[in-house]
C-alpha cells in the first residue's frame, strides 16, 4: 500500500476500487505454484477448500470421529475387515518368535557358551510367553497379545500397553503386560496446570522437546454408558527412580513432526470403503429381489389392493400396509380386472464387478495392500502375482520391525532384566553398563512367512543365497518355512540316523545312478 492509499480519500469507493484492483494486480502478477496447484483463480480449484494446521488440530480433534467410523467399517464392510486382517496375519500371525543374539564377542565368550547362553534364555522365555501369565488379565499368551496389539492399533490408531509388577503363586516372574485402548488415554475434563514449557493433548503431557512425559489414563472407556463420572489416572511414562518403562505408546505410523496421536490405518479410504459398502448393500439386495419377484400385477380396481403371497402364519410385518413381502416361487391368483405386467431388474448388474474391482484398486494402494492380496484373488501370471506379493511383504516387514521395536523388544528387555535379578539367567555386567546390557540384550524375531507360489524356485533361490554366502542357512529357514533351523537340523540328523539303521536310507544310491546315468549320456 502507497502513502496515498494511507490517506483519507475523498472517495471512499475509489479507495475501494483501487484495492481490488491491486488484489487483482497480485493474482496475476505472482508466479510459480499459483499459477498450478496452487491457483486461486482457476475454475478447477475454486471449490478446493484446504487448510494448513498443527498435527493436533490435524488429528487429536477428529481422532473420536475417524476410531468410531473405522470400528465401525471394521464391523460391517467385508473390505474393510479383510484388509485389517490381512496385514494382522501376514505381520503377527501367531505370534513373533524371539530368536536371542548376543554379541558375545563384545562379552568375550566362545560360540559354544553364547549358543548355550541362548537356549537358555529361549527355553525361559517360552515359560512366561507361552502361558497366559504375561498377561495382567490372564487371558491371552505373549503371541496372542501381539495380535490384539497389531489389530487394535491398526483400527484405532494407537494402543498403550502398561507393564506392571503383579505378582502370583506358582508364577515363577511378576511382570505383566496389560493393554490399554488408545480411547481410554485422553484430556481431562477439567485441565490440569502444568509446569512451564509443558503441554497436554490427546492425553499425554510433553516437554518442549516433545518428549512424553505422562498420560491420563481412564479407568473404562470415556464414553462408556457404564462407566460414568470417570476420573483418568496420571501415569509417568518412565519410572522416576529405575528409568523402566512403565507405559509403552505403540503407534501406527508418525507422518509429521509433532504428532503425539495416530490415525487409523483406514482414516484416508473411509468415505470410499462406505459408499462402497453401500453400493454392495443395494446390489445384493436388487438381485434378491428380483429372483423373489418377476412380475407386476395391474389392477383396475383400487378397492381390492394386492394381498401377500406369504402365508398369514410366515408374515413379519403385516400390520405396516405399505409394504410386500415376497417368497421364492410364489404364485399370485389374478382377481377381476388384474392383468400381469412383466418388469426387468436388471439384475445382476453386469457392471458391478468392474466397478468394485477399479474402487478395491485404489483402496489398496492407499493401505499398501496390492489388490490381488485385498480380496484373495490370484489369477494372473506368475510373475503379476510374485509382484503383488513382494511389494505387500516390503509393508509387512515394516510393520513387523516397528512392532518389534516398540513392543516385542522392550518388554523382552524387562523380562530380561528380571530373570536375571532373579538369578535364574546369568550376565555379568548387566546392570553396571548400558554397553553390556545391550549386548546382552540382542535379538532378533521372526514371524509369517512370505509364502511361496511355486516352491521349487524359491528353495533353490535359498540354495543359490547360502552357497554364495549371501544369507545363512538359519535366515532361510526361518524366512521359507518359520522354523529354527538348529531345531530343523537336530531332527533331520536324527531322522536320517534312524533311516541308516532300519536300511531304508538310499542316499547314497540315488547318487550313484545318477552318476551311472552321466556316464551313459556322455
Amino acid at each position: 500500500m502507497n502513502v496515498f492509499d494511507n490517506l483519507n480519500p475523498f472517495s471512499p469507493q475509489n479507495k475501494l476500487n483501487r484495492a481490488v484492483a491491486r488484489k487483482k494486480l497480485n493474482a496475476i502478477t505472482n508466479s510459480g505454484y499459483s499459477h498450478h496447484g496452487a491457483s486461486k483463480s482457476k475454475k478447477s480449484l475454486l471449490g478446493w477448500i484446504s487448510k494448513g494446521l498443527s498435527p493436533d488440530e490435524d488429528i487429536v480433534e477428529n481422532l473420536s470421529t475417524l476410531r468410531e467410523r473405522s470400528r465401525d467399517l471394521y464391523m460391517g464392510t467385508p473390505i474393510a475387515t479383510g484388509a485389517l486382517k490381512t496385514i494382522r496375519t501376514n505381520v503377527v500371525g501367531a505370534g513373533l518368535k524371539l530368536n536371542p543374539r548376543i554379541d558375545y564377542e563384545f562379552l568375550g565368550m566362545t560360540l559354544e557358551q553364547a549358543e548355550e547362553w541362548e537356549k537358555q534364555v529361549e527355553r525361559e522365555w517360552k515359560l512366561w510367553a507361552n502361558s497366559k501369565e504375561c498377561d495382567a488379565a490372564r487371558m491371552l499368551t505373549f503371541g496372542q497379545i501381539q495380535s490384539v496389539t497389531m489389530l487394535s492399533v491398526l483400527m484405532s490408531g494407537d494402543v498403550f500397553a502398561m507393564l506392571p509388577v503383579k505378582k502370583r503363586k506358582c508364577s515363577v516372574y511378576d511382570l505383566r503386560v496389560s493393554l490399554i485402548e488408545g480411547d481410554r488415554v485422553a484430556d481431562p475434563k477439567m485441565k490440569p496446570e502444568l509446569p512451564k514449557g509443558q503441554k497436554l493433548s490427546g492425553g499425554i503431557v510433553t516437554d518442549q522437546y516433545g518428549e512424553a512425559l505422562k498420560c491420563y489414563i481412564y479407568p473404562g472407556h470415556p464414553d462408556s454408558r457404564k462407566n460414568t463420572n470417570q476420573k483418568p489416572v496420571s501415569v509417568d511414562m518412565f519410572g522416576k527412580q529405575t528409568g523402566r518403562p512403565n507405559v509403552l505408546h505403540v503407534v501406527s505410523e508418525i507422518e509429521r513432526p509433532g504428532q503425539l496421536r495416530c490415525v487409523p490405518l483406514l482414516a484416508p479410504v473411509i468415505e470410499s470403503l462406505k459408499q462402497l459398502g453401500r453400493y454392495t448393500e443395494a446390489e445384493l439386495m436388487a438381485a434378491v429381489v428380483s429372483g423373489m419377484f418377476t412380475v407386476f400385477i395391474k389392477s383396475e380396481s383400487p378397492e381390492n389392493p394386492l394381498q401377500s403371497v406369504i402365508p398369514e402364519e410366515e408374515r413379519l410385518d403385516d400390520m405396516d400396509e405399505s409394504s410386500y413381502e415376497l417368497g421364492n416361487g410364489a404364485i399370485i391368483g389374478l382377481d377381476k380386472d388384474e392383468s400381469i405386467e412383466t418388469a426387468n431388474p436388471g439384475r445382476p448388474n453386469t457392471a458391478f464387478d468392474g466397478f468394485v474391482t477399479s474402487i478395491c484398486r485404489q483402496i489398496g494402494s492407499a493401505l499398501e495392500v496390492p489388490y490381488e492380496l485385498l480380496i484373495k484373488h490370484f489369477t494372473a501370471s506368475y510373475s503379476a502375482s510374485r509382484g503383488a506379493l513382494l511389494e505387500a511383504w516390503k509393508m509387512f516387514r515394516m510393520r513387523r520391525q516397528w512392532l518389534v521395536e516398540s513392543f516385542c523388544q522392550p518388554i523382552y528387555e524387562e523380562w530380561l532384566a528380571e530373570a536375571i535379578a532373579k538369578g535364574r539367567i546369568a550376565a555379568p555386567g548387566f546392570f553396571n553398563d548400558p554397553t553390556v546390557r545391550a549386548a546382552w540384550s540382542g535379538s532378533e524375531w521372526y514371524g509369517p512367512t512370505q509364502g511361496q507360489l511355486d516352491p521349487l524356485k524359491e528353495a533353490n533361490a535359498a540354495k543359490v543365497r547360502v552357497n554364495e554366502e549371501f544369507s545363512t542357512r538359519t535366515r532361510e529357514a526361518a524366512e521359507l518355512t518359520g522354523e529354527d533351523w538348529d531345531r530343523v537340523h537336530k531332527l533331520r540328523t536324527r531322522e536320517e540316523n534312524k533311516r541308516r539303521e532300519d536300511n531304508t536310507y538310499f542316499g547314497d544310491a540315488v547318487k550313484v545312478a545318477e552318476v551311472m546315468e552321466g556316464e551313459q549320456d556322455a
